[in-house]
């Protein structure tokens, strides 16, 4: 399957040309910062974002909605480390080179690129967070997916993946997260109920403030939901103490 998509007339190779066509007619600053962006910048966003929400949900609402939240949170890195390795053996079936090895004329702003593109590593690790995180909370959950559509975009732009590369990422990452998340979550809850219960370090989940149960106690945490950390769906900020 080596020749995947890399027939001229194939319209995933004419939006490749489309969107790297951009920095071909871009300044050479612009090009650099969206080399960055896309190798780097979004993926430290995407932890900016991740730790934002944590600290947020850990300063509101009950302990029980922090648990539900913070087990979200850790299954949203998680998600994206599992992906990841189901993409190992993808990538080695389809066997598809980089665009720029079958395409002549395309602005390639990364060199070093060696091993198959099929499907796009960054975009399904970014897409499985952006997932992860809406599991825990709605709110962040939709600014992370959207630093994933414009983390897929960057990869284009920077000729290194073909469109097909970023949506199968996207694909891969959006069902690793959302399928095997009722799972996670069963495993992580009780974990994470345990940590909040603890004098030491219960800060990691709840706020120094929240009243702690006793130690024999349990939580009565709700069924976890997709978007049901504290603040989904309301009018109010995240950012409310």
């Amino acid at each position: 399957m080596a020749g995947f998509g890399s027939d001229g007339s194939n319209p995933d190779v004419g939006l490749l040309y489309d969107i790297n066509g951009l920095a071909k007619d871009a300044p050479s600053w612009f090009d650099r910062v969206m080399e960055f962006v896309g190798e780097y910048g979004i993926m430290l966003a995407m932890v900016l974002v991740v730790l934002w929400c944590w600290w947020s949900v850990r300063r509101r609402g009950s302990v029980d909605d922090s648990v539900a939240a913070v087990a979200g949170l850790v299954w949203a890195p998680l998600a994206a480390g599992i992906a990841l390795l189901v993409n190992i053996p993808i990538r080695g079936f389809v066997e598809r080179p980089r665009p720029f090895v079958d395409h002549q004329g395309l602005e390639v702003l990364v060199g070093g690129k060696t091993d198959y593109s099929f499907v796009s590593d960054h975009a399904t690790m970014a897409m499985a967070i952006g997932a992860g995180l809406f599991v825990a909370n709605r709110r962040f959950g939709l600014a992370a997916i959207g630093l994933a559509l414009a983390e897929g975009f960057c990869r284009v732009y920077m000729g290194v993946h073909y469109p097909t590369d970023v949506i199968g990422g996207f694909a891969l990452g959006t069902a690793a997260a959302l399928l095997l998340a009722p799972v996670a979550l069963a495993l992580l809850t009780p974990l994470v109920s345990a940590v909040a219960r603890s004098g030491r370090i219960g800060w990691l989940v709840r706020s120094r403030k929240a009243p702690v149960r006793g130690r024999h106690e349990t939580l009565d945490i709700p069924e976890p939901r997709l978007g049901s950390g504290p603040g989904a769906g309301s009018g109010e900020s995240d950012l409310a103490a």
